[in-house]
């Protein structure tokens, strides 16, 4: 189980680089469209599209790796005050319903970019670009957290500190123990 949390893992942190460089390109790109037509004073015609696609893709290829960093939204004051088998307990039923989704929308992401490929679909747009190219990043950034997520919940029984960033204490108990003193 060890090594199938840590192959994917490695996976989406892998992707997490990737994301950063999509990012980093839509920076560069939206940086030399402000040079062309400003400085320059001629017009563009890859560069708004192209930075879409790109951030898109790093939200998408990103979130594997959110998911290992704990950055996703987390309301967790009930998982705070409740003991480490209710806290365990409430995280994989969170990871379950989370999975849920992702699976969904890996599988309607899946069918738009197969769409896509077979239909050899372009935008609309001087640049034509081939569909399939910016929608596959959303099958495979949803497929990758999909597997994510089940190696977060294999983490919580194989690790023992799987409920990483969430201390073992009373719910407030630092503010409390100012308030004491």
């Amino acid at each position: 189980m060890r090594l199938i949390i840590a192959i994917v893992s490695a996976i989406s942190r892998v992707l997490g680089v990737i994301a950063a460089v999509c990012l980093l390109s839509a920076v560069l790109s939206v940086s030399e469209m402000v040079f062309v037509r400003y400085v320059l004073g001629h017009s563009t015609v890859w560069q708004t599209e192209y930075t879409t696609y790109a951030i898109v893709a790093a939200t998408f290829l990103g979130a594997p790796w959110v998911l290992i960093e704990r950055g996703h939204v987390n309301v967790d004051i009930l998982q705070l005050a409740a003991g480490p088998r209710l806290r365990i307990a409430m995280q994989v039923l969170a990871a379950l319903f989370s999975l849920l989704f992702v699976v969904l929308l890996a599988y309607a992401g899946w069918v738009h970019y197969h769409e896509a490929w077979v239909n050899n679909w372009t935008s609309e747009t001087v640049w034509a670009v081939p569909l399939w190219m910016p929608l596959l990043p959303m099958p495979v950034g949803t497929i990758m957290l999909a597997l994510q997520y089940v190696a977060e919940v294999m983490r919580l029984f194989v690790e023992p500190d799987a409920g990483r960033g969430i201390p073992d204490n009373t719910l407030f108990s630092d503010t409390a123990k100012g308030a004491r003193s």
